[in-house]
């Protein structure tokens, strides 16, 4: 199936990045190369069970706003372990949620705040069982 959405990996675990168009999905990839990330795909994303792959004509290419659509390096396949929606509102302590399809933990970022693409490693590390969360959407 193909999605309206991005993907990064880090050491191959994938985060599919979800929200409407031009909720920053793109935007979202972009800072988090600088958290260790690799880009998989923009804009389209294929997913065969829990597998993401870029779509074929999009392989290696990021739109950054402001700058134009770049190639870059990227992962041909990344395994999908997090699911991020990008909203203005996330609750401050959400509950566990998952996305239907493909059935991954879901948790919301608001993209316009600093520590977003933070939020995203952390709660990649969560998902993983690489840090122990206390309340919210991995307790």
């Amino acid at each position: 199936m193909q999605v309206h959405a991005s993907c990064a990996a880090r050491d191959g675990d994938g985060v599919l990045v979800l929200g409407p168009p031009g909720a920053g999905k793109s935007d979202m990839v972009l800072r988090l190369l600088d958290h260790g990330f690799v880009l998989v795909a923009d804009d389209r994303v294929e997913i065969d069970g829990l597998w993401a792959r870029p779509a074929r004509d999009l392989a290696g290419l990021l739109e950054v706003r402001g700058l134009g659509i770049l190639r870059l390096p990227h992962l041909p396949e990344a395994l999908l372990r997090l699911a991020v929606t990008l909203r203005a509102d996330p609750a401050r302590l959400p509950a566990p949620a998952r996305h239907a399809a493909p059935d991954l933990p879901l948790i919301a970022v608001d993209p316009a705040k600093p520590s977003a693409a933070r939020v995203v490693a952390l709660a990649l590390d969560c998902a993983l069982g690489r840090v122990t969360q206390i309340a919210g959407s991995f307790a």
